[in-house]
């Protein structure tokens, strides 16, 4: 959400960040109604007083038997203006409040400007892709053959973008979202935190999902919604609050199942697992406050980058273009990893800082330490990582020419001490 007083405040700006994301400019048409809005409360008010005057003269008149029904009609006239003012106040409230709640947030000056993914900056690259003295196989591939990955069945029970994991396979899965979630709790100072996976309007909303990407969300027939990713439950815990600045940055993580339609992802990734209804996620998120989200932004990937390097997994970091970055990010880092099967870098991460964007939404706050007004919060989310998507990556770098996988030494201990899968 946007504070109009930004707006009012520089207007050109406005829309000049708008435009950035290739979006039409509203800055005119926003401000031209909140001026009429202000003029009509004035005028509500002014009315308000007027009416209260009325009130007593009349009463004055009545209790001395003199002539009151001018006054009275007075009265009427001004009270049926004083509904108009009000439906008229009530609309264009209504009208701004849809408007700056379909707007994205503004993008930080580091940001490149760009209209899609071709645009976006690697940032940095870790590890060497590893050379095959075989023609690398694509996860499905490896997992199918090992009769541990079965789409057939997933699409039997529940359709097509869902697997059944078996065997060696479903347990690497388990070793890969608890050794992630032991490195964000025990090492990065993340709190394990188990959340619902049903949430309600107010805790899509206030986390910018509503009502852009209702159309990418499963809901309930009794009005609740699948979770997209636990970044909604973790950052709507502090929805409503006022925290103390001493208790920040406050930092989450979760490990949780993921829903998502999939909505206008037609044809793009139907083999595999790459690209799914339900997956796991292992999700981290900041409450901060604005002088420390940048260096909490950069914190955050570096805890995602770490679970990479240890896994072996070879990686790039992108920051992601004017155009394509999300909705709520100010700004935002993808991770992407090496998948010899495909030949190609594929997402596995993004680490946004939304700043105050989802806070105003949700009302979140922080009382500074040397007193003053409550300040909105800061608010980061980033993957920490998905687990599934981890788990290509894992299987295709570890391929073997015989179809088996060796595993990353840091899941063994996870893995009874497991070696290899074949």
């Amino acid at each position: 959400m946007h504070d109009i007083r930004a707006l009012r405040a520089d207007p050109a700006a406005f829309d000049a960040d708008l435009a950035r994301r290739g979006l039409a400019p509203v800055a005119q048409q926003l401000l031209s109604w909140d001026e009429e809005r202000r003029q009509a409360q004035t005028a509500l008010q002014e009315k308000q007083a007027r009416r209260k005057t009325l009130a007593r003269e009349i009463g004055i008149l009545k209790r001395t038997g003199e002539e009151s029904s001018a006054l009275e009609a007075e009265g009427v006239a001004i009270r049926v203006e004083m509904e108009a003012l009000e439906e008229r106040v009530a609309y264009l409230e209504g009208e701004s409040a849809t408007i700056l709640a379909s707007l994205p947030n503004r993008l930080d000056p580091s940001v490149p400007d760009g209209a899609d993914e071709t645009a976006n900056v690697v940032q940095h690259v870790w590890g060497t892709p590893r050379e095959f003295a075989f023609t690398a196989r694509q996860h499905f591939e490896l997992g199918e053959a090992l009769g541990q990955m079965d789409f057939g069945t997933a699409s039997k029970l529940s359709g097509a973008r869902f697997v059944v994991l078996r065997g060696a396979l479903a347990r690497m899965a388990r070793a890969l979202g608890q050794f992630m979630l032991d490195q964000h709790s025990d090492e990065n100072g993340y709190v394990e935190t188990q959340v619902p996976v049903l949430v309600n309007d107010a805790a899509m909303y206030g986390t910018d999902k509503l009502p852009k990407f209702s159309d990418q969300s499963f809901r309930t027939e009794d009005g609740r919604w699948l979770i997209p990713t636990a970044e909604v439950p973790l950052t709507a815990s502090v929805a409503g609050d006022i925290l103390e600045a001493s208790t920040l940055p406050r930092r989450m993580t979760a490990l949780s199942q993921c829903f998502r339609s999939e909505a206008g992802s037609a044809g793009r990734d139907v083999r595999g697992m790459l690209r799914q209804h339900q997956f796991e996620k292992v999700e981290m998120v900041s409450i901060t406050t604005p002088e420390e989200s940048e260096a909490e932004h950069e914190r955050m990937t570096r805890c995602a980058e770490k679970i990479l390097e240890k896994l072996g997994v070879p990686y790039r970091r992108i920051l992601l273009c004017a155009g394509d970055t999300g909705f709520g990010a100010a700004k935002t880092f993808d991770l992407e990893a090496w998948l010899p099967g495909q030949a190609a870098w594929r997402e596995i991460s993004s680490c946004s800082n939304t700043r105050d964007f989802q806070a105003r939404r949700m009302n979140a706050r922080f009382r500074p330490q040397g007193g003053g007004s409550p300040v909105f919060v800061h608010t980061l989310n980033g993957s920490g990582l998905a687990v599934g998507r981890t788990l290509i990556a894992v299987m295709e770098n570890g391929q073997n020419e015989d179809g088996s996988i060796t595993v990353p030494e840091v899941l063994r201990p996870y893995m009874g001490g497991l070696e290899r899968i074949g």
